[in-house]
């Protein structure tokens, strides 16, 4: 039996037999750590009967223990320079499929349909490019997918935003993004040193539990966003002055103030501060003056 793939030794002689060169542009680091990748996988609580999905295999380091553990894995690589090296390091695992695609252009929901039973518990367990990393995540929360949810190696700095409370430096549009669609948290710390090559910042395993129902109920979800995000353009900002000028007219300034009375926030207040709950009242009561 072939050795791990997430050695030093076996990923630098898999790497010197395909002559393999690392593109900067498409994020590649490669783990060579098989404790910390067995750990990845057991964050996401995978039995003989799941399905997983991942999202750049790289030289099959993950997906090698992935298909250990799942029925049945499913791989989207968009490097075609990588889809030999995953034939010949995969080659014992019958229950994987690779699919030379770029995730953010490819109909995962026909993906899924197309590769595991209806009702099947499917988990997406990957390292994440750092550069695509939010895209990527907010596509697989937004479409709204059959997943019981993502188990994911990220950038630390990112994964702290993503799971942050209220009141914290790190929380912002991206932290209510995410909570609003699935529970967060950051499982452990990886360090650099388990790449190669060694990017320059430490890295998270961040687990999303997705919901059942959005946290919060709100009149339209679009606007919800919207409001968020303009509330957060310039933090430094009291939520009065950033919907003022980042999402309404100055005309409409009165609206506005009766809009955050109704909904019992203080108009100085800054976006930070609030919980998913308050902004959901916000933008509910703003909806329906501004509308």
């Amino acid at each position: 039996m072939n050795k791990e793939i997430a050695t030093p030794q076996r990923t630098k002689a898999v790497l010197e037999k395909y002559g393999f060169s690392f593109k900067k542009s498409l994020g590649q680091n490669f783990l060579i750590d098989s404790n910390i990748i067995r750990n990845i996988v057991a964050s996401a609580g995978l039995t003989g009967n799941s399905g997983a999905i991942e999202i750049g295999p790289g030289i099959g380091s993950l997906t090698e223990q992935l298909a250990k553990t799942a029925e049945k894995v499913v791989a989207f690589e968009i490097d075609d320079r990588l889809l030999p090296i995953l034939e010949d390091t995969l080659s014992p695992y019958q229950n994987v499929n690779i699919i030379h695609s770029d995730v953010l252009k490819a109909d995962v929901k026909a993906v899924i349909k197309d590769n595991f039973p209806n009702g099947q518990d499917i988990m997406v367990v990957a390292n994440l490019p750092y550069y695509v990393t939010t895209p990527i995540l907010m596509k697989l929360i937004e479409e709204k997918l059959p997943i019981r949810g993502i188990v994911c190696m990220i950038q630390k700095e990112v994964a702290d935003r993503i799971a942050a409370s209220p009141s914290t430096k790190e929380y912002g549009s991206l932290s209510i993004a995410t909570q609003y669609y699935a529970k967060a948290e950051t499982v452990f710390i990886v360090p650099s040193t388990v790449f190669v090559p060694k990017p320059n910042v430490d890295s998270a395993v961040l687990r999303l539990t997705m919901r059942e129902k959005p946290l919060v109920d709100v009149i339209d979800e679009e606007f919800f966003f919207t409001v968020v995000r303009a509330s957060f353009a310039q933090r430094r900002k009291t939520l009065l002055n950033n919907l003022t000028h980042n999402l309404f007219s100055k005309n409409q300034k009165p609206l506005v103030e009766e809009a955050l009375a109704s909904a019992e926030i203080d108009p100085k207040r800054r976006g930070e501060s609030l919980s998913i709950e308050e902004f959901a009242r916000m933008s509910d009561a703003l909806y329906k003056r501004l509308k």
